[in-house]
Protein backbone atom coordinates (compact mmCIF):
# COMPACT_ATOMS: atom_id res chain seq x y z
CA UNK A 1 0.00 0.00 0.00
CA UNK A 2 2.71 2.24 0.84
CA UNK A 3 4.75 1.44 -2.36
CA UNK A 4 1.70 2.26 -4.52
CA UNK A 5 1.23 5.51 -3.34
CA UNK A 6 2.03 8.29 -5.19
CA UNK A 7 2.10 11.17 -2.33
CA UNK A 8 5.74 12.56 -2.03
CA UNK A 9 6.72 11.78 1.72
CA UNK A 10 7.06 8.97 3.02
CA UNK A 11 4.94 9.85 5.93
CA UNK A 12 2.26 10.57 3.76
CA UNK A 13 2.08 7.36 1.80
CA UNK A 14 2.36 5.86 5.12
CA UNK A 15 -0.80 7.61 6.91
CA UNK A 16 -2.31 6.82 3.00
CA UNK A 17 -1.63 3.16 3.29
CA UNK A 18 -3.42 3.01 7.00
CA UNK A 19 -6.06 4.81 5.98
CA UNK A 20 -6.84 2.16 3.66
CA UNK A 21 -6.26 -1.14 6.60
CA UNK A 22 -9.74 -1.95 8.98
CA UNK A 23 -8.89 -3.62 11.87
CA UNK A 24 -6.25 -4.33 14.91
CA UNK A 25 -2.37 -3.56 14.05
CA UNK A 26 0.55 -1.82 16.10
CA UNK A 27 2.77 -1.69 13.59
CA UNK A 28 6.41 -0.53 13.74
CA UNK A 29 8.28 0.65 10.16
CA UNK A 30 12.15 1.57 10.19
CA UNK A 31 13.38 3.52 7.51
CA UNK A 32 17.31 4.17 7.13
CA UNK A 33 16.57 7.90 8.86
CA UNK A 34 13.29 7.04 11.19
CA UNK A 35 10.85 4.73 13.04
CA UNK A 36 7.79 5.08 12.70
CA UNK A 37 4.71 3.47 14.60
CA UNK A 38 1.06 3.17 14.47
CA UNK A 39 -1.36 1.87 16.65
CA UNK A 40 -5.26 1.11 14.88
CA UNK A 41 -8.42 3.76 15.77
CA UNK A 42 -9.67 1.75 18.25
CA UNK A 43 -6.33 1.19 20.46
CA UNK A 44 -7.13 -2.54 20.05
CA UNK A 45 -3.31 -3.71 20.25
CA UNK A 46 -0.65 -2.42 22.64
CA UNK A 47 2.04 -0.52 22.12
CA UNK A 48 4.19 1.80 23.98
CA UNK A 49 7.52 4.11 23.83
CA UNK A 50 10.11 3.86 25.47
CA UNK A 51 13.40 5.63 26.39
CA UNK A 52 17.19 4.72 27.01
CA UNK A 53 20.29 6.65 27.39
CA UNK A 54 18.70 9.25 24.49
CA UNK A 55 17.37 6.97 22.27
CA UNK A 56 13.18 6.19 21.85
CA UNK A 57 12.22 2.42 21.67
CA UNK A 58 8.60 0.99 20.94
CA UNK A 59 7.26 -1.81 21.97
CA UNK A 60 4.19 -4.16 22.37
CA UNK A 61 4.21 -4.45 25.82
CA UNK A 62 5.84 -2.61 28.79
CA UNK A 63 8.50 -5.81 30.35
CA UNK A 64 9.78 -5.34 26.83
CA UNK A 65 11.53 -2.28 27.99
CA UNK A 66 11.96 -3.29 31.41
CA UNK A 67 14.51 -6.41 30.21
CA UNK A 68 16.43 -3.50 28.44
CA UNK A 69 16.30 -1.53 31.35
CA UNK A 70 14.51 1.35 29.41
CA UNK A 71 11.84 4.10 30.84
CA UNK A 72 8.18 4.33 29.69
CA UNK A 73 7.77 7.44 28.29
CA UNK A 74 4.17 6.98 27.50
CA UNK A 75 1.31 4.09 25.80
CA UNK A 76 1.19 5.05 21.93
CA UNK A 77 -2.22 6.96 21.29
CA UNK A 78 -4.88 4.74 19.70
CA UNK A 79 -4.98 6.12 15.99
CA UNK A 80 -1.53 8.04 16.80
CA UNK A 81 1.19 7.39 14.23
CA UNK A 82 4.79 8.54 15.63
CA UNK A 83 7.66 9.61 13.34
CA UNK A 84 10.80 9.30 15.29
CA UNK A 85 14.11 10.84 14.21
CA UNK A 86 17.66 12.14 15.22
CA UNK A 87 15.42 15.38 15.68
CA UNK A 88 12.79 13.75 18.55
CA UNK A 89 9.33 12.73 18.16
CA UNK A 90 6.55 14.33 15.81
CA UNK A 91 2.83 12.43 16.43
CA UNK A 92 0.09 12.63 13.82
CA UNK A 93 -3.60 12.11 14.57
CA UNK A 94 -5.01 11.19 10.87
CA UNK A 95 -8.28 9.55 11.55
CA UNK A 96 -11.14 11.29 13.40
CA UNK A 97 -11.01 10.42 16.94
CA UNK A 98 -13.37 7.81 18.98
CA UNK A 99 -12.88 6.08 21.84
CA UNK A 100 -10.45 3.66 22.66
CA UNK A 101 -12.03 -0.17 22.96
CA UNK A 102 -8.30 -2.20 23.59
CA UNK A 103 -8.58 -6.03 23.05
CA UNK A 104 -9.53 -7.50 27.06
CA UNK A 105 -7.73 -10.61 26.00
CA UNK A 106 -4.76 -8.83 26.05
CA UNK A 107 -5.27 -8.85 29.94
CA UNK A 108 -6.30 -11.72 30.25
CA UNK A 109 -3.64 -14.01 28.79
CA UNK A 110 -1.82 -12.87 26.27
CA UNK A 111 0.26 -10.03 27.87
CA UNK A 112 2.86 -11.19 30.08
CA UNK A 113 1.94 -10.56 34.35
CA UNK A 114 4.59 -8.04 34.65
CA UNK A 115 3.06 -5.51 32.16
CA UNK A 116 1.46 -2.35 32.18
CA UNK A 117 -1.26 -2.51 29.43
CA UNK A 118 -2.92 1.11 28.90
CA UNK A 119 -2.08 2.55 32.45
CA UNK A 120 -3.33 -1.20 34.12
CA UNK A 121 -1.20 -4.01 35.67
CA UNK A 122 -1.76 -6.89 34.67
CA UNK A 123 -1.10 -9.05 36.92
CA UNK A 124 -3.45 -7.25 39.88
CA UNK A 125 -5.80 -7.37 37.13
CA UNK A 126 -5.67 -11.21 36.68
CA UNK A 127 -5.64 -11.70 40.43
CA UNK A 128 -8.85 -9.64 40.81
CA UNK A 129 -10.40 -11.47 38.24
CA UNK A 130 -9.75 -14.80 40.26
CA UNK A 131 -10.98 -12.93 43.49
CA UNK A 132 -14.63 -12.18 41.34
CA UNK A 133 -14.85 -16.19 39.96
CA UNK A 134 -14.11 -17.28 43.42
CA UNK A 135 -17.23 -15.03 44.69
CA UNK A 136 -19.42 -16.01 42.07
CA UNK A 137 -18.62 -19.83 41.72
CA UNK A 138 -18.84 -21.28 45.23
CA UNK A 139 -16.61 -23.98 45.64
CA UNK A 140 -15.86 -26.37 48.10
CA UNK A 141 -12.13 -27.80 47.99
CA UNK A 142 -9.14 -28.82 49.63
CA UNK A 143 -6.48 -26.68 47.49
CA UNK A 144 -6.57 -24.25 44.73
CA UNK A 145 -4.27 -25.52 42.13
CA UNK A 146 -3.41 -23.18 39.06
CA UNK A 147 -2.40 -24.02 35.67
CA UNK A 148 0.62 -22.53 34.79
CA UNK A 149 1.66 -20.04 34.25
CA UNK A 150 -1.38 -18.22 33.21
CA UNK A 151 -3.50 -19.70 35.71
CA UNK A 152 -1.23 -18.49 38.67
CA UNK A 153 -2.48 -14.75 39.26
CA UNK A 154 -6.11 -15.90 39.04
CA UNK A 155 -5.49 -18.83 41.49
CA UNK A 156 -4.03 -16.53 43.98
CA UNK A 157 -6.83 -14.20 43.56
CA UNK A 158 -9.30 -17.34 43.91
CA UNK A 159 -7.28 -18.60 46.84
CA UNK A 160 -6.86 -15.05 48.87
CA UNK A 161 -11.19 -14.59 48.65
CA UNK A 162 -12.37 -17.94 48.86
CA UNK A 163 -9.84 -19.32 51.94
CA UNK A 164 -8.72 -22.34 49.95
CA UNK A 165 -4.73 -23.42 50.55
CA UNK A 166 -2.64 -22.23 47.60
CA UNK A 167 -0.23 -25.22 46.14
CA UNK A 168 1.09 -25.99 43.16
CA UNK A 169 -0.51 -28.91 42.33
CA UNK A 170 1.06 -29.15 38.48
CA UNK A 171 4.86 -28.35 38.07
CA UNK A 172 5.65 -26.81 34.21
CA UNK A 173 8.31 -27.27 31.75
CA UNK A 174 9.31 -23.75 30.85
CA UNK A 175 11.26 -25.04 28.11
CA UNK A 176 7.78 -25.68 26.03
CA UNK A 177 6.03 -22.69 24.72
CA UNK A 178 2.59 -21.97 24.85
CA UNK A 179 0.38 -24.56 23.63
CA UNK A 180 -2.98 -22.38 22.49
CA UNK A 181 -0.89 -20.55 20.25
CA UNK A 182 0.48 -23.82 18.26
CA UNK A 183 -0.50 -24.20 14.82
CA UNK A 184 -2.10 -27.76 14.63
CA UNK A 185 -4.32 -29.32 17.10
CA UNK A 186 -1.92 -32.44 17.06
CA UNK A 187 1.31 -30.27 17.96
CA UNK A 188 -0.72 -28.55 20.72
CA UNK A 189 -1.35 -31.83 22.42
CA UNK A 190 2.01 -32.98 21.96
CA UNK A 191 2.64 -29.44 23.99
CA UNK A 192 0.47 -30.01 26.50
CA UNK A 193 1.84 -33.73 27.51
CA UNK A 194 5.34 -32.28 27.63
CA UNK A 195 4.75 -28.97 29.14
CA UNK A 196 3.01 -30.11 32.70
CA UNK A 197 2.91 -33.08 35.08
CA UNK A 198 1.33 -33.37 38.16
CA UNK A 199 2.58 -33.08 42.11
CA UNK A 200 1.51 -36.17 43.29
CA UNK A 201 2.26 -35.14 46.99
CA UNK A 202 -0.37 -32.19 46.20
CA UNK A 203 -3.05 -33.16 44.04
CA UNK A 204 -3.60 -37.13 46.05
CA UNK A 205 -6.66 -37.87 47.68
CA UNK A 206 -7.57 -33.65 47.59
CA UNK A 207 -10.49 -32.34 45.77
CA UNK A 208 -8.77 -29.74 43.55
CA UNK A 209 -10.00 -26.02 42.61
CA UNK A 210 -8.14 -25.99 39.67
CA UNK A 211 -7.30 -22.59 37.52
CA UNK A 212 -7.21 -21.73 34.60
CA UNK A 213 -7.10 -18.25 32.95
CA UNK A 214 -9.58 -19.43 29.68
CA UNK A 215 -10.72 -22.69 27.47
CA UNK A 216 -10.61 -21.87 24.18
CA UNK A 217 -10.01 -25.50 21.92
CA UNK A 218 -10.25 -27.76 25.16
CA UNK A 219 -7.16 -28.97 24.54
CA UNK A 220 -5.13 -28.06 27.30
CA UNK A 221 -8.12 -28.41 29.24
CA UNK A 222 -8.95 -32.50 28.81
CA UNK A 223 -5.12 -33.36 29.29
CA UNK A 224 -4.82 -31.42 32.80
CA UNK A 225 -8.19 -32.95 34.34
CA UNK A 226 -6.55 -36.07 32.93
CA UNK A 227 -3.75 -35.66 34.41
CA UNK A 228 -5.09 -34.62 38.02
CA UNK A 229 -6.95 -37.49 38.28
CA UNK A 230 -4.08 -39.98 37.40
CA UNK A 231 -2.39 -38.22 40.28
CA UNK A 232 -5.24 -39.18 42.42
CA UNK A 233 -7.16 -36.35 42.66
CA UNK A 234 -10.71 -37.27 44.27
CA UNK A 235 -12.75 -34.46 42.76
CA UNK A 236 -11.82 -32.09 40.03
CA UNK A 237 -13.42 -28.50 40.54
CA UNK A 238 -12.28 -26.48 37.47
CA UNK A 239 -12.79 -21.99 37.54
CA UNK A 240 -11.86 -20.16 34.70
CA UNK A 241 -11.23 -16.38 35.13
CA UNK A 242 -13.02 -15.32 31.43
CA UNK A 243 -16.38 -15.68 30.66
CA UNK A 244 -16.49 -18.74 27.48
CA UNK A 245 -14.97 -18.32 24.59
CA UNK A 246 -17.79 -18.61 21.89
CA UNK A 247 -16.70 -16.50 18.67
CA UNK A 248 -14.05 -16.32 16.48
CA UNK A 249 -11.08 -13.50 16.40
CA UNK A 250 -10.22 -11.47 13.55
CA UNK A 251 -7.98 -9.00 14.73
CA UNK A 252 -4.40 -10.81 14.91
CA UNK A 253 -5.81 -13.80 17.40
CA UNK A 254 -5.65 -17.14 16.00
CA UNK A 255 -9.26 -18.44 16.13
CA UNK A 256 -10.79 -17.83 13.38
CA UNK A 257 -13.17 -20.52 12.64
CA UNK A 258 -16.01 -20.57 15.06
CA UNK A 259 -16.25 -24.36 15.39
CA UNK A 260 -13.02 -25.05 16.85
CA UNK A 261 -14.48 -23.00 20.10
CA UNK A 262 -15.53 -25.29 22.47
CA UNK A 263 -17.89 -22.91 24.18
CA UNK A 264 -18.88 -22.21 20.51
CA UNK A 265 -21.00 -25.86 20.05
CA UNK A 266 -21.03 -27.00 23.76
CA UNK A 267 -23.26 -25.66 26.58
CA UNK A 268 -21.67 -26.00 30.00
CA UNK A 269 -22.48 -29.14 30.88
CA UNK A 270 -21.32 -30.79 27.52
CA UNK A 271 -18.22 -28.64 28.32
CA UNK A 272 -17.88 -30.16 31.35
CA UNK A 273 -18.61 -33.60 30.19
CA UNK A 274 -16.17 -33.22 27.53
CA UNK A 275 -13.59 -31.82 29.90
CA UNK A 276 -13.93 -34.60 32.19
CA UNK A 277 -14.43 -32.47 35.70
CA UNK A 278 -16.98 -32.80 38.26
CA UNK A 279 -17.85 -29.00 37.95
CA UNK A 280 -17.18 -26.23 35.49
CA UNK A 281 -17.59 -22.49 35.76
CA UNK A 282 -16.32 -19.19 34.33
CA UNK A 283 -15.99 -15.99 35.65
CA UNK A 284 -19.23 -13.62 33.95
CA UNK A 285 -19.17 -10.75 31.87
CA UNK A 286 -19.73 -8.73 34.37
CA UNK A 287 -17.52 -9.73 36.93
CA UNK A 288 -14.80 -9.48 34.33
CA UNK A 289 -15.68 -5.78 34.13
CA UNK A 290 -15.65 -5.25 37.82
CA UNK A 291 -12.51 -6.58 37.59
CA UNK A 292 -11.48 -4.27 35.52
CA UNK A 293 -12.39 -1.81 37.53
CA UNK A 294 -15.36 -1.03 35.86
CA UNK A 295 -19.04 -0.62 37.06
CA UNK A 296 -20.44 -2.44 34.73
CA UNK A 297 -20.12 -2.98 30.82
CA UNK A 298 -21.65 -0.27 28.69
CA UNK A 299 -23.79 -2.50 26.09
CA UNK A 300 -24.07 0.69 23.87
CA UNK A 301 -20.10 1.67 23.66
CA UNK A 302 -18.43 -1.53 25.67
CA UNK A 303 -14.94 -0.58 27.01
CA UNK A 304 -13.13 -3.18 25.47
CA UNK A 305 -13.02 -4.87 22.53
CA UNK A 306 -14.63 -8.20 23.88
CA UNK A 307 -16.13 -10.14 20.96
CA UNK A 308 -15.13 -13.29 21.95
CA UNK A 309 -16.93 -13.65 24.67
CA UNK A 310 -19.95 -11.31 23.37
CA UNK A 311 -19.94 -11.38 19.52
CA UNK A 312 -19.86 -7.27 19.71
CA UNK A 313 -17.18 -6.70 16.92
CA UNK A 314 -15.41 -3.50 17.31
CA UNK A 315 -15.35 -3.56 13.51
CA UNK A 316 -17.62 -4.36 10.71
CA UNK A 317 -16.87 -8.42 9.50
CA UNK A 318 -18.17 -9.66 5.86
CA UNK A 319 -19.38 -13.04 7.89
CA UNK A 320 -19.24 -14.29 10.95
CA UNK A 321 -22.11 -16.36 11.01
CA UNK A 322 -20.71 -19.87 9.45
CA UNK A 323 -18.93 -22.27 11.27
CA UNK A 324 -15.42 -21.28 9.54
CA UNK A 325 -15.93 -17.40 10.27
CA UNK A 326 -14.57 -15.10 8.30
CA UNK A 327 -11.56 -16.93 6.40
CA UNK A 328 -11.14 -20.86 5.91
CA UNK A 329 -7.75 -20.77 7.25
CA UNK A 330 -5.84 -19.46 10.03
CA UNK A 331 -5.37 -15.96 10.88
CA UNK A 332 -2.27 -14.05 11.38
CA UNK A 333 -0.12 -14.70 14.75
CA UNK A 334 0.64 -11.74 16.83
CA UNK A 335 4.04 -10.68 17.03
CA UNK A 336 5.99 -9.14 20.60
CA UNK A 337 7.87 -6.54 18.65
CA UNK A 338 10.99 -4.44 20.30
CA UNK A 339 12.44 -1.60 17.71
CA UNK A 340 14.93 1.25 18.41
CA UNK A 341 15.77 4.72 17.10
CA UNK A 342 18.99 6.01 17.63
Amino acid sequence: LVARSRKPRFIERFIEGLRQIEGAYALVVLTNKKLVGARDPLGIRPLVLGELDGRYILASETCALDIIGARHVRDVKNGEVVVITEEGIESHFPFPPQPMRPCIFEYIYFSRPDSIVNGRPIYSLRKAMGMELAREAQTFADVVVPVPDSGVPAALGFAQESGIPYELGIIRNHYVGRTFIEPTQSIRALGVRMKHSANRAVVEGKRIALIDDSIVRGTTSVKIVRMMREAGASEVHFRISSPPIRFPDFYGIDTPIRDNLLAATHDLEEMRQYIGCDSLAFLSIEGLYRAMGEKARDPRRPQFTDHCFTGDYPTALTDVSGGSGRFGRSGPKQLSLLAEAG
